[in-house]
Parts: structure tokens; sequence; C-alpha cells
């Protein structure tokens, strides 16, 4: 019966509406697990694509470049837009043969509830494709590329776990080391695996218009040349030697082997062979356009362009940028991923330290973990006693809580009435921010002097006894001061200052 372009139509809205529902409905049930979060997040992934197809469906539909719905909408008011001699109750009539002749077609035809099978749709468990290393979308698996890393040039002779550092800095290799297709082939591996890994792991994540926004921002940044690495890469080359200074190629060996070879490399002409060779291979290009010498001349992969004032530039300014922007891309994807990569280098140094058993040990542990997080989530936990909570969730033992002494309240005046439960933590107290605070807003020091004092009466009483203490304990020059007469009899300060102006001393 949906034969009609306009019954498709109303089909078409249903399903999007319906796929929409089972989405939010999808989302109202919190996954136990972060195996069933990833499951839901390719469920939702699925139907957003199906929604997407049949939006397109619907596009073309109402576009309706080839007028069948126009024609379709206008048979129903008993009009053609091919003949106006129409009658409406003609149509009419033969649209109700069609249906009866149907339903005589299929006499069981029935009418057929969909919401089971849009209830189905939130059973469904997509099958997700990880590697043994992935461990379910945990970790990175980069052994492959590694591999390719240390036996490369660009690369380094370096550990699993320093490459996690620096496969995501590529601006640390050098420009001329990154002008070559196993680096470009490397690059777009790594990218191709970091974009599948995060379709994986991340399905809801909108890469096409993280990346569109990314090459907008590439392009500016390429053009004021602020890419690390690329500065200049736009710009031309000042190497080449000016050869109207040279009127022989015995002139021109004076320049140096050195400065020959970068010239060479400049123009992309071959950078071997003898100072001689090199100096007449370069002395060809003073009387001679670049288009007229040799295919011999020139190195393997080198396009040349047309140029002025006699310097020829090499055509890598494409492959740099496409270069330039994979590696902003590869920047970006591991920015998103931070947290598996760390999660990864701490993975691959714990495995490090254990056997092939305590591996395939704890791997099984995960996984039996993974299945019964749900079930100790939903079990209420028995706490009569009202035991404090361990680091695993669960109530510490009574003989624990008695030996620590939990039991016993201490509060602190000086925190604001504070409690703290057990001598451990009250002791400790004495040095954390709310106790320091307090004594900073009685204008006391929080020094030793004061541990054990809770009572803000008492601080200050100790306060005033402390300055008092002090005040004795001062040096008072007047008094302890010393002075000697010519007879060596010691006096202080005060008295000698006294008999010396009576005339005694």
């Amino acid at each position: 019966m949906s034969s009609t372009l306009l019954e498709v139509t109303r089909a078409s809205h249903e399903e999007v509406e319906r796929l929409e529902r089972t989405i939010v409905k999808d989302f109202e049930n919190e996954p136990a697990t972060s195996k069933d979060r990833l499951i839901q997040s390719q469920r939702v992934r699925n139907m957003i694509d199906q929604i997407s197809l049949t939006t397109d469906k619907l596009i073309d539909i109402y576009e309706d470049k080839d007028n069948a719905r126009k024609d379709e909408i206008a048979a129903l008011g008993g009009q053609s837009l091919t003949s106006s001699n129409v009658n409406v109750f003609t149509v009419f009539y033969d649209r109700l043969k069609e249906i009866r002749d149907y339903h005589r077609r299929h006499p069981a035809a029935r009418y057929v509830d969909t919401t089971d099978e849009y209830e189905a749709l939130l059973k469904e468990e997509p099958e997700i494709e990880f590697s043994g290393e992935e461990s379910y979308g945990r970790y990175l698996d980069l052994h492959e590329l590694y591999n390719v890393y240390i036996n490369s040039k660009f690369g380094q002779q370096i550990e699993y776990t320093a490459f996690l550092d620096v496969f995501s800095e590529p601006e640390k290799i050098a420009k001329k080391l990154k002008l070559t297709r196993q680096y470009h082939e490397y690059l777009q591996k790594l990218l191709d695996y970091l974009i599948g890994f995060l379709e994986r792991t991340e399905p809801l994540q909108d890469l096409e218009r993280i990346f569109s926004k990314l090459v907008s921002e590439f392009e500016e940044k390429w053009a004021s040349e602020h890419i690390d690495r690329w500065e200049g890469e736009n710009q031309k080359n000042d190497d080449a030697i000016d050869l109207d200074y040279y009127s022989s190629v015995e002139e021109l060996m004076v320049v140096g082997p050195d400065k020959l070879k970068k010239s060479l490399a400049t123009i992309g002409l071959k950078t071997g062979g003898t100072l001689r060779e090199r100096a007449e291979r370069y002395f060809l290009t003073k009387n001679k356009p670049l288009e007229a010498l040799d295919k011999k001349h020139f190195a393997k992969g080198v396009r040349v362009v047309e140029q002025s004032v006699g310097v020829v530039q090499q055509n890598l300014g494409e492959d740099a940028i496409e270069i330039a922007l994979t590696e902003a891309k590869i920047k970006k994807l591991c920015d998103l991923l931070r947290e598996t990569i760390v999660r990864t280098k701490e993975n691959v140094e714990k495995k490090h330290a254990l056997t092939y058993d305590e591996i395939v040990q704890e791997r099984e542990e995960d996984e039996v973990q993974q299945e019964s997080e749900s079930d100790d989530e939903d079990q209420q936990i028995y706490n009569p006693l009202k035991l404090p909570m361990g680091w695993d969730g669960k109530p510490i033992p009574y003989w624990l809580y008695k030996l620590h002494g939990l039991g016993q309240e201490f509060k602190c005046e000086i925190c604001g009435n504070h409690s703290y439960w057990g001598r451990r933590a009250y002791e400790r107290h004495f040095k954390e921010w709310r106790h320091q605070h307090g004594m900073r807003c009685l204008g006391i020091p929080n020094t030793k002097n004061f541990n054990e004092i809770t009572s803000i009466e008492e601080a200050k009483q100790l306060w005033e006894k402390i300055q008092q203490k002090q005040g004795v304990n001062k040096w008072r020059p007047d008094l302890e001061e010393e002075y000697e007469d010519h007879e060596g009899n010691i006096y202080n300060k005060k008295t000698y200052a006294d008999l010396q102006r009576q005339g005694l001393i």
C-alpha cells in the first residue's frame, strides 16, 4: 500500500520520528559498564546514520525533479499535469479499485505494529572489532606503526613507551626528512588508524565538522607561515648561486662542494659526483633553460616549474601542504585521545613488570570485573553499625574501626566546632587548612606550641603568655650592655652614664 509517493513520504517522516524517540529512550538508560556505554554509542550512531539516509531520500522527493509529486497531488483533486479532461470521481473509483484488488490478492494482509521492531533496536548489540591489545577500546595498539618508525630514516631507535610520547609530536622531525614517500605513508597509516579507533570508541564524535574547522584554521596559519617546522616553505630558496659572476667551471669550483650540493638540490638536479662534475652540472643552467636540459641531470621524483631571474625551484609546495595538514589532523586526534594515550602508556609500563601468566590472569579478571560492575551497583550495602567506607566502597572491618579508635569524637572550637573521628584524624587536622585558617583569623601563628589546643580562649591565653615571655627575654641595652672604667670596674650602660655625668669617672 506504500506504492504511492505521498505514502512513501509519510512513512519516511514516521520512520525518522520513531528513530528519534528510540534514541531518546536509549539515552534514558544509563549504561552500567564502559562496554555497555560503547555498545550504546554504536547503536545510537547506527540509528543516526539511518535517519540521515531517510532524510536524504525525503529531500529528493521534495525537490521533485521529475514532477512526480506534483502530478500525484494534482491527481488527488481530479487534475493532471498532462491532460485537463480528468473526472475527479473517475480518479476516486480507480484508486478504490486498486485498493480492493490489493486486498483480494493479499487476503492475509494485516496491520503491522512497528513498535516491536524499534524496541528490538534497543536490545541490539553491534559488533565492534578490537584487537587484543586494544582491550575493547581502552588502549591504543600502535605496535605496527612503531616498527615502521624505528626502521625508518626519520625515526629513532627508542622503546615503545617513548614512542607513545613522540608519535603525537611530528613537529620535532626535521623538515628535510618529512618530504619523503616513506614518511608520507607512515603519516597516512597513523591518521587512518586514529580515525578508525576514534570512530569505534567515540562514534558520536562529528569528525567531519572537526576536520573542516581544522582545515580552515590550517589554511590561515599556512598563509601567514605560523606552522611549526614549515616556516618559509612557500618562499623562494636563497641557496641558489648567481651564475652571472662566474664565467667558467673552474671559477665556479671555488664555491666549494657543500654550497654546490645545496644549490643543485634547490633546482632539483642530482647532487652526487666530484666537485668538477657538480660544477659542470650546475654551470649548464647558465645559458640554457631548465626544460632544455637532459633528464639524466635531474634527481628522481622532482618536478620543475617555470622560474624567473635564473632561479629554479623544486615543486614541493603541494606535498608540503599535504604533509603539514596530515600532521595537524594527527595532533588534533591525539588531543581528543589524550587520556587513552596516557592510559596506554601506563598499561605498557605495568606489563613490563608482569609475566605472561599474570597478564592473562589480569585480563580475565578485568572481563569478570566489567560483568560484575552492574551487579555490585544494584546491591544495597548492609551497614547496621554505620562504619566508615573503605577504598572499595564497602564498610571497613569492625576490628579496624576499633583499632584506630574511629568511634571517638574530637571537636575543635577553632575549626568552627568541626568533628574529627579518631585520634589520627584529630592529630592530623592541626596542619590542615581548616585549623590554619581559624588560627589566622585569631591573629595567632600556627606553631607547635599550639598543638592539642582546640579552645579559642586557651589559645589566646597561651599566646599572651608567650608574648610576655618573649618580652622578659628581650635584649635591653641600658641594663645589659657593659662598660669598663680605667681601674677595671664593670658597670652597665645606665650606671656608667650617671657616674660620668657626676664626674666620678
